[in-house]
């Protein structure tokens, strides 16, 4: 009897064009995730983009989470088919030249899909908030990508470092790489490349001067940073009912980073508190207040923080480690965390949005005025500020999350860790 052909030969007679008309889905649902979010976006709204109905939509994905799914999958093996080019194109074996070629690389995509040569991706921000089975499948393969980056730091240079060493420098690379998304439309798409460029040499060799070594940890401390990002939580005399409040704005900070704002909702957000829903609305008259109050909250601690370090003694090296080790320990500590600024995307209205990002640009600013005090000093070496304000923000925005990639992370060992191959570079030895 004969052998039926493989099925790959005889493909249906509609496969092209489903494959065609599913591309284009995927391509407008990451838009519209982008933008609303993966809880805020609806399937009838992105169908809409299409001119198709909800019904025509599900004939390719039944639910949204079906769909956002699709989405995130698809972004996770381009970042991974990125990782696997620079391991293997990269003209030598230096971790350098890898980790060079991979974010020229993601700087390229991130062009292609500026110009339309590239179908749009959708971001990581609201990765958290699909729910399972979904969430397995999805999670499975950032970690497999995760574990391809991380390859590209294997090498003589690194041979020293232990795998939560290796796993907290991973996770630097890939957030940098994420974070570039946010800022990189500030430079002419033809710079991008000088752009990654220096990006790569920020993230490879840091910022300090040569032969610069890092701070003890009591000249960290000497300089007061802790106290001043306490300080702006609560005043000195702060009543009972000012960490009553607090502890609403952490379980919100921790919801929104984890599902997006709209996922945070007051079920949620008074489950995590075990109090009842009478509870939060007799501390918060709605959920959108708490939320702009955790995004108020998040800044004045990046905001008291970065002043201090501005007016603090010592050169700029200790004073930008300083700020840099105390928003870290934040981040991890019981006060923590701060909100994630990937979840700007994911408010509301544009009014707020745009509030948010001019906030955060005055952050960066603070942040780029420490790097310029150590270019006059000479306690930093020549670098771009502005791209490396960007780089150190991504690392401290994305402390956030270390606790995923490096279960053994704590305030204590965060700064050995974490925060000093973020300012000293991915190629230092271990602290």
């Amino acid at each position: 009897m004969r052998s039926p052909e493989p099925a790959a030969t005889l493909p249906p007679p509609q496969t092209a064009r489903f494959q065609e008309k599913r591309e284009a889905l995927l391509d407008a649902a990451a838009r519209h995730f982008n933008a609303q979010g993966v809880k805020g976006a609806t399937l009838g709204e992105i169908a809409a983009q299409l001119d198709l109905v909800t019904t025509s939509l599900t004939y390719y994905y039944r639910k949204k989470e079906d769909l956002a799914t699709a989405c995130f999958l698809r972004a996770i093996a381009a970042h991974d088919t990125l990782a696997q080019r620079a391991l293997a194109d990269a003209p030598s074996a230096t971790v350098a030249d890898r980790v060079t070629l991979f974010l020229q690389l993601h700087a390229q995509l991130l062009a292609d899909m500026e110009t339309g040569a590239q179908p749009a991706l959708i971001g990581f921000a609201d990765i958290r908030a699909l729910p399972e089975p979904q969430a397995a499948s999805v999670f499975a393969a950032y970690t497999d990508m995760f574990r391809r980056v991380r390859c590209l730091l294997d090498g003589p240079e690194t041979a020293g470092l232990g795998r939560d060493d290796l796993n907290a420098r991973a996770h630097l690379l890939l957030s940098a790489a994420h974070w570039l998304r946010a800022w990189v439309q500030r430079h002419a798409i033809d710079a991008y490349p000088r752009v990654a460029q220096r990006q790569a040499q920020l993230l490879l060799h840091g910022v300090a001067a040569p032969g610069t070594r890092w701070p003890a940890d009591d000249e960290l401390a000497a300089l007061g940073l802790d106290a001043a990002a306490a300080a702006a939580l609560h005043p000195a005399d702060g009543a009972a009912d000012d960490h009553t409040a607090d502890a609403f704005l952490r379980a919100a900070t921790m919801l929104v980073n984890e599902q997006g704002y709209r996922g945070a909702s007051v079920d949620r957000i008074s489950a995590r508190l075990h109090v009842t829903k009478g509870s939060f609305y007799h501390h918060n008259e709605t959920k959108h207040d708490l939320i702009s109050a955790c995004f108020e909250r998040s800044f004045a601690v990046l905001g008291h923080t970065l002043r201090a370090a501005a007016q603090a003694p010592g050169t700029a090296w200790q004073r930008t480690s300083a700020a840099a080790a105390t928003l870290v320990r934040f981040q991890l500590g019981p006060l923590g965390p701060l909100l994630r600024s990937t979840a700007t995307s994911a408010l509301p209205d544009e009014p707020q949005r745009a509030q948010v990002r001019r906030q955060l640009q005055q952050l960066s600013g603070l942040i780029a005025s420490l790097l310029v005090d150590g270019l006059e000093d000479g306690s930093l070496r020549p670098h771009d500020p502005a791209i490396a304000a960007q780089v150190l923000s991504s690392a401290i925005n994305a402390a956030a999350e270390l606790q995923r990639w490096v279960p053994g992370i704590t305030p204590d060992n965060a700064t050995a860790v974490y925060t000093r191959p973020a300012l000293l570079g991915l190629l230092c030895p271990a602290g």
